[in-house]
This record gives C-alpha cells, sequence and structure tokens, in this order.
C-alpha cells in the first residue's frame, strides 16, 4: 500500500501504500530461484535488459521513508533504495550503470509491456498478482500493523475486537486493506485511499480513525507524521506462509531467475539483514494483536 514521505535519518522506520503501504492478497510464495548453472549466465552482458549494460528499475514517486530518503531512490538511502543498488551489484552492475523510472503502483501490477526490468515498491508476493506478473525471491518479511493518534476512537484498543467498530483506512489495491477485511472483519466498510500521504491525511482529520499500513511504515508515521501518533499492535500472519516484498517484473521476463538469484545470495551473506538493521527499526512496543 503501501508510499512515501520526507526522510528521518538511517535507522528509522517504514512508510505507506494499496502499496505500499503495502499490497493485495497475501501468501507469501516466492519467486523463481536461479540455478548455479543459470547463474553462470546473469552477467550485465548476458542479460536482456531494457537498455544493454544498463539496469533499469521502477519504483512510484513520492518514494517514502523508510524505503527511500528525500524522495529520491538514486541516492542509495532507505531500505529498498540500497536493496535495489545491492541487487545490482550482485549482478555486476555499478552504481552507474542503474537508471530509475518512474511507475505507479497500481500500473506496475498490471498485465503487459513494463518500462523497467524490475521494480520495487512494496509489493507483497500474491498468487493473484502472479497471473499478471513474476516475483523475485523475497528480500522482506511483511507484517501489517494498524496506526492511530491520540483522542481517536481506536486509541484505547488492545484487540482486534475491539477494532471491529472503528472507521478503518488503508491504501487501495494493498495486502493491507485486505489485512482489515480478512484479519479484522470491521463493522463498517474500510476507507481507501489513492496513497498513504491521503490516508495520513485523513487520519488527522478524523474522517478515519486508524489505517493498517507496513509495519516499518507503521512505526514511521506514528514517531516522525502524525501528531500524537501511536502503533496499536501487528495483526497476526494470516495463514502459514509469511507475508514477504518481491522485485516485480514482467511476467515470464528472462531476468526473473537471475534477480531471484541475486536476493537469495544477499539474503544467504547477511547484507539483507544488515540494510534492514541500518534502515528499519525493529517491532519494539508494537505487541501482535489477538
Amino acid at each position: 500500500m503501501s508510499r512515501r514521505l520526507p526522510a528521518a535519518g538511517s535507522a528509522l522506520i517504514a512508510l505507506l501504500a494499496v502499496a505500499a503501504c503495502a499490497p493485495a492478497d497475501s501468501d507469501g510464495a516466492a519467486g523463481n530461484s536461479a540455478t548455479p548453472s543459470e547463474a553462470a549466465a546473469c552477467a550485465p552482458a548476458d542479460l536482456d535488459t531494457l537498455a544493454a549494460n544498463t539496469l533499469t528499475v521502477g519504483t512510484d514517486t513520492p518514494a517514502y521513508t523508510p524505503w527511500f530518503e528525500d524522495n529520491d531512490p538514486t541516492n542509495g538511502k532507505g531500505f529498498e533504495s540500497a536493496v535495489a543498488y545491492a541487487v545490482a551489484e550482485q549482478l555486476g552492475y555499478t552504481k552507474d550503470q542503474v537508471k530509475w523510472a518512474t511507475v505507479g503502483f497500481n500500473a506496475a501490477v498490471q498485465p503487459g509491456r513494463k518500462t523497467f526490468d524490475f521494480d520495487i515498491n512494496q509489493f507483497s508476493i500474491t498468487d493473484e498478482r502472479k497471473q499478471a506478473v513474476d516475483f523475485s525471491s523475497g528480500y522482506y518479511d511483511v507484517a501489517q500493523a494498524v496506526v492511530t493518534i491520540k483522542g481517536s476512537k481506536a486509541a484505547g484498543a488492545t484487540s482486534l475486537a475491539d477494532l471491529k467498530d472503528v472507521k478503518l483506512g488503508a491504501q487501495v489495491g494493498t495486502t493491507s486493506y485486505q489485512a482489515i477485511e480478512d484479519q479484522i472483519q470491521p463493522s463498517q466498510q474500510p476507507a481507501v485511499f489513492d496513497d498513504n500521504d491521503k490516508a495520513k491525511l485523513a487520519l488527522n482529520n478524523g474522517q478515519v480513525d486508524a489505517l493498517v499500513v507496513d509495519l516499518p511504515t507503521a512505526l514511521y508515521l506514528a514517531s516522525a507524521e502524525l501528531d500524537g501518533g501511536s502503533v496499536i499492535g501487528q495483526l497476526p500472519a494470516a495463514g502459514t506462509a509469511t507475508e514477504q516484498f518481491g522485485l516485480l517484473l514482467a511476467k515470464d521476463s528472462s531476468l526473473t531467475s537471475c534477480v531471484s538469484g541475486a536476493v537469495d545470495a544477499l539474503r544467504a551473506d547477511g547484507t539483507l539483514d544488515k540494510l534492514e538493521t541500518e534502515w528499519l527499526t525493529d517491532a519494539a512496543g508494537a505487541p501482535e494483536l489477538k
């Protein structure tokens, strides 16, 4: 659902999207990884990218903290900017061989021709989306969370039952919205917003009582963007599979296995953990809601 807000320092938390925030039905399904023999053909000269010896990476604008900083994906700051450059380096590209394309969240998940080699924008991997696009292996394990402000009807909530009769909202088309319907099952229709900036404004104005976004975004909003903001807690995992963010590629892209192989290597050598520690805060103070 979901997407970007102003910068807030290097080990700070995350923000929104139906995106970013976080994204639609989740099952944590992984992408396709490269086999050892395929990995040998994953050098820039061998990859069928949009431009020769160039890796074009897509994301939305604005690009929110803590996934990006200063609305500038090219600076390598923020978790997803850093992940994109780490994947590029793993594939053999230098930083100046990485180009960025502006692509809206909902446009990226639609079938059809792409203006990027891969897109990074808090896309949850889902079976529904995999009918239209490819995903890499997951680079981040996602938890959904509920954020509110002081004085709202949701401020004293300590359980899922306490949230059933409050007005909730999320970015359209995200797994955050799906989590409201599936896990909270509120008595009134959730509000939907084009992006998390609009959702945040609605919460501050009292049009909704709480928002559901991914946990890093919730922590960032509560600490830096909302007046009297607080994280009520995390939603329990749905099903047995962990929801994950994956890099998005065109359906049946020849790059998918190589990009997945790069993500797998970054997970195996600890790079993803290091970047998460650097750019995203931990879940302290965000208990799981029952």
